[in-house]
């Protein structure tokens, strides 16, 4: 339980970032909104389309950078911590794997699939929505979570072994 606890501390940081952060990393993001909105929508023609998915590109490294040096204000990245916290907790990596999965089924296939519901005229429209509404919610928080589960293992300290269950002390 101690690995779950651990990689649900990372979906707490984040959702804490989120709020705190809220207006500029939505800001950022509404510009990958509208790019898909207008793109996915089919109301920009394929060469301006194809630049602006540099630009998307761009917002989205500048989005992991700011998101990487306001989280990492006054900490010291240990990143021979890092792959030791990673050797011992690789049980948490893994129910990140799981959570991040079972969350891109619910709103990437999900949603996504739900559209195939609807009559084929709104099915493009739908999609252009879903992708204005996804990129500052779903996908920012999804930047935010990649970030906090690098900051976590890289600035963590160390965490006491558990209990052995025969009360023995710890266990190795």
């Amino acid at each position: 339980m101690r690995e779950l606890s651990l990689a649900l501390d990372v979906l707490r940081w984040a959702a804490g970032f989120y709020l705190r952060h809220w207006r500029w990393v939505v800001g950022l993001s509404l510009i990958a909104s509208a790019q898909r909105l207008v793109v996915v929508g089919g109301w920009l023609p394929s060469g301006p389309a194809l630049a602006s998915e540099v630009l998307v590109a761009g917002v989205r490294i500048a989005l992991v950078v700011l998101v990487w040096r306001v989280a990492l204000r006054g900490e010291r990245p240990d990143w021979p911590g890092a792959r030791a916290f990673v050797r011992r907790h690789w049980p948490s990596l893994g129910w990140h794997v799981v959570l991040m999965s079972a969350a891109a089924l619910v709103f990437d296939v999900g949603l996504e699939a739900a559209g195939t519901l609807l009559p084929e005229a709104w099915r493009q429209t739908y999609l252009a929505v879903l992708l204005f509404v996804k990129n500052p919610t779903v996908i920012a928080f999804t930047v935010l979570w990649w970030v906090g589960v690098v900051r976590q293992a890289a600035v963590s300290r160390p965490v006491p072994a558990e209990p052995n269950p025969s009360g023995s002390g710890p266990r190795p």
